[in-house]
């Protein structure tokens, strides 16, 4: 593993679009860019057992959620001639309709920055300790299967 610092991917509640949208204007000055991926994870209003989901909460282990990000940055890193990655993560409450989920990776051209986007948000799926608990409208809740 590298020297270089651990990331807080975690933010306390949504993810709001002015951020995503200041994320990526701040890259228009970045001219040896030319291709950027983005992937935007939004907590889906779900008919389950004739329940609605109005909102998850997700919780995670962070120290060990954010070491095992830094492990899949520097994989990825290495795979994948990426200029820059950006991952942002909520955590609490995030209501249906908002966004949960902000993965942004950059490269000279487009397909490496779309096979790093896309890896990375996989992996975040299968290997990080995060956990989402449905919470439906008539306040019953129920853990989240990660698929």
């Amino acid at each position: 593993m590298s020297d270089k610092k651990i990331k807080n991917i975690f933010s306390k509640g949504a993810i709001s679009p002015l951020f995503i949208a200041d994320s990526i204007s701040k890259h228009s000055s970045k001219t040896n860019i030319g291709g950027h991926s983005i992937f935007m994870g939004q907590v889906r209003k779900d008919e389950i057992d004739g329940k609605l989901v109005a909102a998850i909460e997700y919780t995670a282990y962070e120290e060990l959620a954010l070491n095992k990000m830094h492990e899949i940055r520097e994989e990825i890193f290495n795979k994948y001639p990426l200029s820059c990655m950006h991952i942002h993560h909520s955590l609490g409450t995030i209501k249906a309709g908002e966004l949960c989920l902000f993965v942004f990776t950059s490269s000279a051209h487009r397909k490496p920055a779309i096979d790093a986007c896309t890896e990375v948000v996989e992996r975040i799926k299968a290997e990080l300790p995060i956990w989402g608990k449905e919470i439906f409208e008539n306040d019953t809740h129920q853990w989240k299967e990660n698929i």
